[in-house]
């Protein structure tokens, strides 16, 4: 039987609300794990066998605890702003072809899309932070304006280079044509694209609130940031949001540079459950590299946060674009631009 396609598009979401709850569960227990082995520690180890039931103690726990609204908050914004952070990362997941065939709507601005969507996460923040009347939540939510505002700048450019490259802002399109192999991928496409992908994967790491550029978080500077004041589910979706985020980021690398549900191989297949497993992998392997820089490298300042986005990487973007145009106008057939 054939669903049909507001069906589809609902089974789809079904399975994307249940894949980004389960995701945001055990990469929480996965994180503690990289954490503890990088600080020479076990990490979680008591509930279940290797701590692998711990993320189900830790939701009973929240789920149990009272949704405190706290006097002299305003109580729509601080209700609304969890949810602002995590609706707009789930709708993102639509467009996302987690295999050649599996993709809830194969839309042709499906890039366009999901910026749209991540544009409203900074809200969600703003609104939490400043909803919370509270001096740290408060200062936490200029901090991540700002860093959301300098680090969308490079993200961006290097998005429109990578739409200039391929001619298409529909990510299945953009996937098929890194078939082939591993050096048909867009990572190996000129010698600017590996300059490209890591001015990309700072951003996402910027744009999610990951360390080294967690100042919207700095524990010891404001405790909790724009979410002190929330208790039991409203922190619980707060990070639901974070780590569905940290998903979008890791699957967009992936599908924009390193050939998204294509085998590395081509005498290896991408058909069917293969395209996914060979996604899957690659964004789980980023994903690792997140926490492995997380658990490595300090708290950089606010300042050197922001110089780092307007002084370094929006000019190097924007070189790269300049220089990505020009070789498809000169060399087309190297840049593999059609």
């Amino acid at each position: 039987m054939t669903l049909t396609e507001p069906w589809r598009v609902l089974a789809f979401l079904v399975g994307i609300i249940a894949f980004v709850a389960l995701n945001a569960a055990y990469l929480v227990w996965l994180e503690r794990k990289v954490a503890g082995h990088i600080q020479g520690r076990i990490g979680p180890k008591e509930v279940g066998p290797f701590g692998l039931l711990q993320p189900l103690a830790d939701g009973i726990k929240l789920m149990s605890k009272q949704l405190l609204v706290p006097k002299g908050v305003d109580p729509l914004l601080f209700k609304v702003a969890p949810l602002l952070v995590l609706v707009p990362a789930v709708m993102s997941f639509v467009t996302i072809p987690f295999g050649e065939n599996l993709v809830a709507r194969n839309i042709d601005i499906g890039l366009l899309m999901i910026f749209a969507f991540a544009s409203v996460n900074v809200m969600g923040l703003l609104l939490g932070g400043w909803g919370s009347n509270n001096k740290y939540a408060v200062i936490s939510a200029a901090r991540a304006v700002s860093q959301n505002v300098a680090y969308e700048i490079p993200m961006l450019i290097t998005v429109v280079t990578m739409i200039m490259l391929t001619s298409t802002m529909n990510l299945n399109e953009m996937v098929i044509q890194q078939g082939g192999g591993i050096l048909n991928w867009h990572f190996f496409a000129n010698p600017l694209m590996p300059f490209a992908f890591l001015i990309f994967f700072v951003c996402a790491l910027a744009e999610t609130n990951r360390a080294p550029f967690d100042l919207g978080e700095a524990e010891s500077e404001l405790i909790a940031g724009f979410h002190t004041e929330y208790s039991g589910m409203g922190f619980g979706v707060f990070f639901m949001g974070e780590y569905a985020n940290i998903i979008i980021g890791c699957s967009l690398a992936v599908i924009l540079f390193l050939g998204g549900w294509q085998s590395p191989f081509e005498f290896l297949s991408d058909q069917g459950l293969w395209g996914v497993f060979w996604f899957l992998a690659k964004v789980y392997f980023l994903i690792f590299c997140v926490m492995w820089i997380r658990w490595t490298y300090p708290r950089t300042t606010l300042w050197g946060l922001l110089n780092l986005s307007w002084k370094i990487l929006i000019p190097i973007s924007l070189l790269i674009l300049l220089l990505t145009g020009a070789m498809i106008k000169v060399w087309p057939l190297i840049t593999g631009a059609s």
